[in-house]
């Protein structure tokens, strides 16, 4: 049986780079049974985390605030891998992305950690002009470590500033390729 897969994309822009990287691992998954679900963040008005503490993992909507993560933790709940796909922005994830995960450290507090373990795997995809992905690959490895989840791997397309300047890359392939490596 297939794996529930959700795909937070953290890009402004809803068709370029980030966005053909996923859809690329997308096709892959589905290719290899998945079912894959992708979230455009810049389309939900999403607000920072308020650091209060006031998270319960056992409540629907885990978070005190109500905004447009009510849409992305029951997709989070269920889901088998997650992946991250970002542009890089000063050497790391977008706002968008960074914003959302955050927030889903009320997935973590009160009850029944809800985030943490049970089998999950991550996936980073990123898209940039430039090449300087150290920062963002470090952040997201100490997370896999600190959620327990498989590191499934990452696909880093540098060399892509203008909306479409990934077509015809390596990157799309290796992408696709990854997807359907989820085993």
């Amino acid at each position: 049986m297939g794996k529930q897969i959700v795909i937070l994309n953290g890009s402004p822009r809803k068709n370029g780079n980030t966005a053909a990287l996923a859809k690329a691992f997308a096709q892959g998954a589905e290719s290899a049974g998945h079912t894959v679900t992708g979230i455009f963040l810049d389309g939900l008005s999403i607000h920072g985390c308020k650091g209060c503490f006031g998270g319960d993992s056992g409540r629907a909507c885990p978070c005190v605030q109500r905004d447009g993560m009510g849409s992305v933790y029951p997709l989070v709940r269920e889901c088998q891998v997650l992946v991250l796909a970002s542009p890089l922005y000063y050497w790391n994830l977008s706002g968008q992305l960074r914003t959302a995960m955050d927030r889903l450290f009320a997935l973590e507090e009160g009850g029944v950690n809800q985030l943490r373990g049970n089998g999950r795997g991550g996936v980073l995809l990123m898209a940039a002009e430039g090449r300087g992905f150290q920062d963002a690959l470090s952040y997201f490895n100490h997370l896999m470590e600190h959620l327990k989840w498989e590191n499934l791997g990452h696909v880093l397309a540098g060399g892509n500033m203008e909306a479409g300047d990934i077509q015809g890359k390596p990157e799309l392939a290796q992408a696709f390729a990854l997807g359907k490596s989820i085993a």
